[in-house]
């Protein structure tokens, strides 16, 4: 804000309160007068925001604006509403306080716009989810809805609200819109069925009938003719070149599908119903009683109210408000009138109670879960309210809006002494009591009970008989005579008397004087509406059945008067204000003319004076007129100082004491707080800006010389390292140049050695000749055999063909003796009998594969040891054993037995008893088939009497057993392998026969000539 003090001759000063002439009217003005010139409409009172309307459309409300204000202090930058609205949502989301704020000024003056551009900046700037934005949506589109049914044109404002409304947004924990609530206040009713000269009834009936289709308004029995009903001609305007009402008309539409209205039929009939109710006339019959005359439009009207419009109906509205039916009333012709009326303002007032209860529905935050959890939301109220009204003749409506404002200006002041003083104990400084006009004796001339004057219009409305505004105003006479703020024509001395009317009474308000008449008084208080409510209650239109209740009826309870409800609902909104923190927004119309770039200082007079702003200004420079936190204040001041400049590295207090004693404060100037600095007078201010102001040439020429320094340090140090890096590029690249020449000349003896590599070694081919064979050593050592079992050897160039060859051999020779010496005696053992088996075997017998992986093992019998024991010490040198079976000669009965082996002899044991042995000398050969089976004949000498002829065997480890046999008999050259028969001995000079044949499984019988049958399946045909 202080970046502006040096201009403010021209545009003035930001915040009123830095006005050296404060209490001067005048100066107020000029300073209003010299912003608006410049197009700057906004202006502080401390935090309140003065507002002034454009009348035009300036470029200060865009998406960048809002940022620029978004998260910035709130006297960092000039005045805006965007300031006030981002103070209030920080305030809020800090302090978890709720917040409001209140918007107030005459009729024109933009109290509409400012809510909507506090609404459209929360909507822009707070975060916001799927649902959320449904939200945010619908709270922006409640204002088309509301201004079409709460709006007129006026003398004043071609966009005038003509009723009171609070609103308040609820945010989450997050700080995003969930949900909004909204409050209506004293809808001007009577502009449904009168206007001034000039002025129009509210928007949404010249909507409907612009914009409405064809076929609805034929239904609704309108016609698209604005003067051709009684309550849209009394103003003499029902067009208007600034308002597009079908335009608008299509925007309603949009919006209430938004909200989620499904009611918009009944809500038409309703408006309908309205138009139809001005256009039924009344007249005299021959006996000279009045009678209703125009008959078409009671049957539109019948469709709305009720089907039920029979004699008692008439009977029951006998000397009561004119409704829909037909036949006879016995009213005089002006309370016919007056009942019609009466019955238009009520059916409107209270559909649009309904239309506000409707979008607060749509509106309302629907997890209760949420919601029903302490602390989880905040809320931010918007005022938009009538500011002080005083017009040529004021009714009972002016009274309401000032006395309104009387409470407003008593929460406005109590709140502002109690913020200052609030912040002078939170600081430290000492608080001087403040000498202000309270208007509490004004609120009670108005509102005390059984004195007051809306306690004394109700006893005048409840009396028996029949009241008059006349009897109402002696009265007030009689109760309120000698009130220094109530003045009748009776009670007035000679000079005022001629100011006030004989049926006039004036309260000397806060803001100024003003006349009000009785004349309709007592008709505005509308409590003789019962009879009317009983029929409406029966409507076949929900709306209407909902907003006339049976119980009004029923109940035996007289209805609250006007003036009572407008009281308890004013009650309820400043307790609602009291319990948030506010902020103030004071809306000034330039003109009457509504013309851009006019200021008709008289009509800004009376607004400053009716808005009270001189006084708050008074009370806000009652203390100091200007307080800054000391990190702001030293920030913008430390130049001034050499003891803070550049940089104060001390507590900000010391810092801002030093600065303030070299600048030479008195001590009745400021006042050092704990966070902030108070000075008392502008002057003060201002000097010190002066003074930053002659100091920033210096400023500017220690900074251009400081910055011309470091940029030709700069410029020093890029030459430098421009050099040093020419110097390294060049390196660099004729570093790159030598690896290309090499590079290229590599290639070139490569390819000339390739043309050449079948020639005899010469210069031509030398280069890759060497080249080959380093490859093909580096390959042979980058990748040799991994094991003996390893074939693979890489190719060789042909002049190391010999070569490879003999390293071959020896690199096989190498990794077979480092085989050798890593095998065990155990494996070397192992592997010796596998290459006997293999010599056998290989390729001879079919089981020999499945042979191969399985391990020999040094006996396969369980109890070797028992039997070695048993059968002595001839076989203490046992070798191997084995379970086999053994055929008979005679007859091939199998018997199972024991080969034991030897280091000399096999020996057949059955039952631990010696049956047969078998000297290795004596073993002439084995015949084994080739087939799977187990069988094996060990060929013994016939002719050796102490054989028994050769033996036939059956056995699972047939290779493991011959393999052990031909080793340790040194019989491997006569093992015999044969494909169809073996031929065997069973006594001197007799031979038998063992057939062999394949066959799905094994099988042993005897078969046809002795022969001995085995079928055996073959695994490896040959």
């Amino acid at each position: 804000m202080e970046s502006t003090l040096t201009a403010r001759d021209r545009v003035g000063v930001q915040d009123f309160v830095l006005l050296e002439n404060y209490t001067s009217e005048a100066a107020f003005i000029e300073n209003l007068r010299r912003r608006f010139g410049e197009k700057l409409i906004y202006t502080y009172i401390g935090s309140v925001l003065v507002s002034v309307n454009p009348y035009k459309d300036l470029e200060i409300y865009s998406k960048a604006h809002m940022e620029r204000y978004r998260g910035v202090s709130f006297y960092e930058i000039s005045p805006h509403i965007y300031a006030v609205s981002d103070n209030t949502y920080r305030a809020m989301r800090t302090e978890r306080r709720d917040q409001c704020i209140l918007i107030s000024g005459e009729s024109g003056a933009g109290k509409t716009e400012a809510s909507k551009k506090i609404l459209q900046y929360y909507a822009t700037t707070c975060p916001v989810t799927d649902h959320m934005s449904t939200i945010r949506d619908r709270l922006l589109q409640s204002n088309p809805v509301l201004e079409a049914f709460g709006n007129a044109k006026t003398l004043r404002n071609d966009n005038s609200s003509r009723f009171g409304k609070y609103m308040d947004v609820q945010f989450d924990f997050r700080g995003a819109p969930i949900g909004g609530h909204i409050l209506n206040y004293l809808l001007e009713k009577s502009r449904v069925v009168h206007q001034n000269h000039g002025e129009r009834n509210f928007h949404i009936f010249y909507q409907l009938l612009e914009g409405g289709e064809q076929d609805q308004l034929s239904k609704l029995g309108l016609e698209r003719n604005a003067q051709k009903y009684h309550y849209l001609v009394k103003g003499c305007c029902p067009r208007v070149s600034s308002i597009n009402d079908k335009s608008d008309w299509k925007t309603v539409r949009k919006a209430l599908t938004v909200i989620g209205f499904h009611e918009e039929e009944d809500l038409l009939n309703i408006i309908a119903s309205v138009l139809h109710l001005g256009n039924t006339q009344f007249g005299e019959g021959e006996d000279g009683e009045t009678q209703i005359t125009t008959e078409s439009h009671l049957t539109y009207l019948s469709k709305v109210r009720t089907s039920n419009m029979n004699s008692t109906s008439s009977h029951r509205l006998t000397h009561s408000l004119i409704l829909h039916f037909k036949g006879r009333c016995p009213l005089s012709f002006e309370q016919a009138v007056a009942a019609r009326d009466a019955l238009a303002k009520a059916v409107y007032g209270r559909a649009f109670t309904w239309l506000v209860a409707k979008i607060n529905q749509s509106l309302a935050f629907k997890d209760e879960v949420y919601n029903s959890s302490k602390g989880s939301s905040s809320v931010i109220g918007l005022l938009d309210i009538y500011g002080f009204e005083v017009f040529q003749h004021n009714s009972f409506e002016q009274f309401c809006i000032n006395y309104c404002n009387e409470k407003l200006q008593q929460l406005f002041i109590k709140l502002t002494l109690k913020s200052e003083q609030e912040e002078y104990e939170a600081e430290g400084i000492t608080w001087e009591p403040v000498k202000y006009f309270d208007n509490k004796i004004i609120c009670d001339l108005v509102e005390e009970k059984h004195k007051g004057f809306i306690s004394i219009l109700d006893e005048e409305c409840l009396r028996p008989g029949e009241p008059s505004d006349i009897s109402f105003l002696e009265k007030l006479e009689d109760t309120l005579g000698g009130h220094a703020h109530f003045v009748t024509h009776k009670l007035a001395n000679g000079k005022t008397r001629k100011a006030v009317g004989r049926e006039e009474f004036r309260l000397i308000h806060y803001a100024g004087e003003v006349n009000y008449t009785v004349n309709g008084e007592l008709a505005n208080q509308s409590v003789n509406s019962r009879t009317a409510g009983s029929v409406i209650c029966q409507s076949d239109n929900q709306i209407l059945s909902q907003c006339f209740h049976r119980e009004e009826v029923t109940t035996q309870k007289r209805p609250e008067t006007a003036a009572t409800q407008f009281k308890n609902s004013l009650a309820k909104l400043i307790e609602i204000l009291m319990s948030k923190e506010p902020s103030y927004v004071r809306c000034i119309k330039p003109n009457d003319a509504k013309q851009s770039g006019r200021f008709d200082e008289a009509l800004v007079r009376h607004q400053v004076k009716y808005l009270g702003l001189m006084e708050n200004l008074r009370v806000r420079r009652a203390g100091f007129a200007y307080r800054r936190r000391y990190e702001a204040f030293l920030q913008r001041y430390k130049s001034l100082c050499p003891g803070t400049w550049p940089n104060w590295q001390g507590r900000l207090a010391d810092g801002v004491a030093t600065l303030v004693q070299h600048l030479g404060y008195k001590a009745e100037e400021y006042k050092l707080g704990k966070t902030k600095i108070f000075i008392r007078f502008p002057k003060t201010l201002f000097t010190t800006e002066d003074a930053l102001e002659a100091r920033r040439p210096a400023l500017a020429l220690t900074l251009q010389t400081s910055w011309r320094g470091y940029r030709e340090r700069a410029k020093y140090h890029r030459i430098r390292n421009a050099v040093i890096q020419s110097a390294w590029r060049g390196m660099k690249s004729r570093r790159k140049a030598r690896r290309r020449r090499h590079a290229a000349e590599i290639i070139r003896k490569f390819i000339k050695g390739f043309i050449y590599r079948h020639y005899e070694r010469c210069p031509e081919n030398e280069y890759f000749l060497d080249h080959q064979r380093f490859s093909f050593l580096m390959t042979l050592v980058r990748n040799p055999p991994k094991s003996v079992l390893d074939k693979s050897w890489p190719v060789p160039p042909p002049s190391l063909t010999e070569a490879s060859e003999h390293l071959c051999r020896l690199c096989m020779q190498n990794m077979m003796r480092a085989y050798c010496r890593r095998i065990q005696p155990e494996w070397k053992k192992q592997m010796e009998q596998k290459v006997v088996a293999s010599q056998i075997f290989q390729d001879q017998k079919d089981s020999y594969p499945q042979s191969v992986p399985k391990l020999f093992v040094a006996s396969r019998l369980g109890r070797a040891h028992t039997l070695t024991d048993t059968l002595g010490t001839h076989l203490r040198r046992l070798v191997y054993g084995v379970a086999v079976t053994k055929y008979d000669r005679r007859g091939y009965k199998a018997r199972p037995r024991q080969l034991l082996l030897t280091s000399s002899f096999a020996v057949l044991v059955a039952e631990a008893k010696l049956k047969q042995r078998i000297d290795y000398t004596a073993l002439r050969s084995i015949s084994v088939s080739s087939l799977t089976d187990g069988f094996m004949v060990l060929h013994v000498p016939s002719e050796d009497n102490k054989q028994k002829s050769d033996v036939v065997l059956q056995c699972d480890h047939v290779i493991e057993v011959v393999t052990k046999l031909a080793t340790m008999a040194d019989k491997k050259n006569k093992v015999n392998i044969s494909q169809d028969s073996i031929k065997f001995a069973v006594a001197r000079g007799k031979e038998a026969v063992i057939d062999f044949t394949s066959g799905p499984e094994l099988k042993v019988a005897k078969g046809k000539k002795g022969h001995l049958l085995v079928t055996a399946p073959q695994l490896n045909p040959r």
